[in-house]
């Protein structure tokens, strides 16, 4: 799986929004391996945008054809600055629901010391994290190379995900999750999408 990251500044959300529209309505159907997208603007006007293919040459496919950059072209006009891009070959998806339902995103952005370590966690802790927070809909995490990675997390709402942060951690995950915070290099940045964007194919 291939996924691309692209982050940028808006005054205009609303305005974004519909030219996303208009590349499901009209590009979307027409690309190939083209298997999702979750974007959305933050209150201080961060756009951040995921799209997954099922290869990087799907990805490369599309963007190479001349409608695609009619279309970026158009989208270019609403950013405020140039937009940043980051790609990734090692995707991994999670989902405990359908995401595309999801009423609220959170985006981490972070790096982890010992990323192979990181993974296990993440899939020794699953049913336990399941277990535990339920709000939880689906994550899709993308790796960059020198352990630095991107973690989207699907929440059925702002309100229920907000909740399950209060939540108190068990014992038999305490000494998971403080290795792997443990593990975290700085301070991660997030992203809150309250009112995201989530398109796929279906």
């Amino acid at each position: 799986m291939f996924a691309q990251i692209i982050r940028g500044k808006v005054t205009d959300p609303d305005a974004v929004r519909l030219v996303v529209n208009r590349w499901m309505r009209d590009l979307g159907p027409k690309a190939t391996g083209w298997l999702g997208s979750t974007g959305g603007v933050t209150d201080d006007g961060q756009l951040f945008v995921l799209v997954r293919f099922e290869s990087a040459e799907a990805a490369r496919a599309n963007s190479d054809k001349p409608e695609q950059g009619q279309w970026w072209a158009e989208m270019e006009k609403l950013l405020d600055g140039q937009a940043t891009f980051r790609d990734s070959t090692d995707v991994y998806v999670q989902a405990a629901g359908d995401p595309d339902s999801a009423g609220f995103v959170q985006v981490m952005m972070g790096q982890s010391s010992d990323p192979e370590r990181s993974a296990q966690l993440m899939t020794d802790t699953l049913p336990a994290r399941r277990a535990l927070r339920p709000d939880i809909i689906g994550s899709v995490i993308a790796g960059h190379g020198d352990g630095k990675f991107t973690m989207v997390i699907y929440f059925a709402s702002e309100e229920a995900a907000r909740e399950g942060e209060r939540k108190e951690i068990p014992p038999e995950l305490k000494d998971s999750m403080t290795e792997m915070m443990a593990l975290v290099v700085g301070m991660p940045e997030f992203l809150d999408l309250r009112r995201p964007w989530l398109d796929s194919p279906k």
